[in-house]
């Protein structure tokens, strides 16, 4: 027989696998969506949606529960739910019939109903850990579900607007549609600028390496490793590193790797970049035609 700790943990383990299928959904529609108040909600949702994933793991580990054979059944089923309602395929959302504006109006509609289950799935969790006297669970559920809810009403007041552009797009010949401003054409042009600096990085390291066998290096243009990623680096605490790293390219990135492992090889820092690495590749990942 079951007992309330392992309902919490199942439970939690749903609510886990419902987040990081909506984190895809999210990556997907925003790839698809033109800058504007729509995007500016998907975009805010997934910074929540990601913060949901880590505080639920974090919780199941707290609880001293990986998730076993069941509860990764549990999990599966609804991820798999949760994909299916939201339709997180943005490369085939292309397929779906319509112009433009009608795609966007989808998704919203598919991202409401996906909201609509993931409060189920809170309140269900929240009597659960009230029951079991679990505040924790609790709190993290009623938060969560705060969340959701401020994210369904949004959507909500979005819809006429959608609606309205799909009816200016379809019926009166006025498409709105700019796909020169979507997620995936501005993350196009920051990967395109990104590739520009890491190729003049490699070209500055070809010219160090020639410099560097024939004993003409200039001091100034010391190696990567021994050189500080920016200015004061060496006297800013982990915490204020940390801070700075969101605004960092993957090139700077890497040289803070770097030059953290070679001098003092803090554990915060180096998990910071790595996780910053991560969430990079998958977005790019997420931003690829499937099959491709």
């Amino acid at each position: 027989m079951a007992t309330n700790e392992d309902k919490i943990a199942q439970y939690l383990t749903e609510a886990h696998a419902l987040e990081l299928a909506l984190v895809r959904t999210l990556q997907a529609h925003i790839a698809m969506t033109p800058s504007g108040e729509y995007r500016s909600a998907l975009e805010t949702h997934l910074r929540e949606t990601r913060g949901h994933s880590d505080r639920i793991r974090r919780r199941l580990a707290d609880l001293g529960r990986a998730p076993g054979l069941v509860e990764f059944g549990h999990g599966i089923a609804q991820r798999v739910v949760g994909q299916l309602l939201a339709l997180g395929k943005a490369p085939l959302d292309v397929l779906r019939g319509g112009s433009p504006e009608e795609k966007l109006l989808k998704n919203a509609k598919d991202e409401v109903a996906t909201e609509a289950l993931e409060i189920a799935t809170y309140d269900a969790l929240e009597q659960l850990a009230r029951q079991a006297r679990d505040d924790r669970t609790a709190r993290l559920a009623v938060e969560h579900r705060a969340d959701e809810e401020r994210m369904l009403e949004r959507l909500r007041a979005l819809l006429p607007q959608l609606t309205a552009a799909l009816v200016g797009a379809e019926v009166k010949g006025e498409p709105t549609y700019d796909p020169s401003t979507t997620g995936a054409a501005q993350a196009a042009r920051r990967t395109g600028r990104e590739l520009e600096r890491t190729a003049e990085e490699l070209g500055q390291d070809a010219v160090h390496a020639a410099r560097s066998a024939t004993g003409t290096l200039p001091k100034t243009q010391e190696r990567e490793e021994h050189r500080q990623p920016f200015s004061g680096y060496d006297e800013l605490t982990v915490a204020r590193i940390v801070g700075r790293l969101g605004g960092l390219t993957p090139a700077e990135l890497r040289h803070v790797a770097t030059y953290e492992r070679v001098h003092k090889d803090r554990r915060g820092v180096l998990d910071a970049v790595a996780q910053l690495q991560e969430r990079a590749a998958a977005e790019a990942e997420a931003e690829q035609p499937v099959g491709g």
